[in-house]
């Protein structure tokens, strides 16, 4: 049975904190627990669900804010990859697995928005932080970040299957998910024709 995605709402900034668990064996993993650190503990708890690791998919502290909490309240693991200057339990690195339950999470190291910017996929899915929203992408002017790396994980992205549902950082577009194939059609840093192009529009 696939993983179940619980998306939450997390803080002013329009965050998105996850609820990533197996249905069958009732353990999960929380993505990016930004301000809703009770709000996820919360989901966990309405649905019996053993929180065993804290996962982020980039350092930036509108991501992390709840990470102490979550930690503290279930003795859970924190992955997380160290290129953004985190030392976690987990060191993720690309390629790399999370299990969680009978299924497992896939890490995708994705750099641009942060040099450890990661997306966690399973089937069906993708979590993507702050490298892919809906019709849009994440910032490649902030300290640590590289527009060309970005131009180069959007790439990657581009190539999961059509039907993967995009699962986004913030509540950035006109409606919290997508999939893969709409964002081809719609999304313009997607559309962009070349590198070139890519830097002058994310840029300009």
């Amino acid at each position: 049975m696939a993983l179940t995605i619980i998306q939450i709402p997390a803080g002013a900034g329009a965050n998105f904190a996850y609820l990533v668990f197996c249905p069958d064996q009732l353990q999960g993993v929380a993505i990016d627990p930004s301000f809703a650190a009770d709000a996820v503990l919360a989901a966990a708890a309405e649905r019996r669900v053993q929180i065993a690791v804290v996962a982020n998919t980039h350092g930036h502290h509108d991501h992390t804010a709840g990470n102490a909490a979550l930690l503290a309240a279930t003795g859970a693991r924190l992955a997380a990859h160290p290129a953004d200057g985190t030392t976690p339990d987990l060191p993720l690195a690309d390629g790399d697995t999370l299990n969680v339950g009978n299924d497992h999470l896939t890490v995708m190291h994705t750099p641009g928005h942060t040099p450890g910017s990661v997306t966690f996929v399973t089937t069906g899915a993708a979590l993507t932080g702050d490298t892919l929203f809906v019709t849009r992408c994440g910032r490649a002017d902030l300290a640590g970040s590289d527009v060309n790396h970005l131009y180069d994980s959007l790439q990657k992205l581009k190539a999961l299957p059509p039907e993967t549902v995009v699962y986004p950082g913030h509540d950035y577009g006109p409606r919290p998910v997508s999939t893969i194939g709409d964002e081809l059609r719609t999304n313009p840093y997607l559309l962009c024709a070349d590198r070139e192009s890519f830097i002058k529009l994310r840029l300009g």
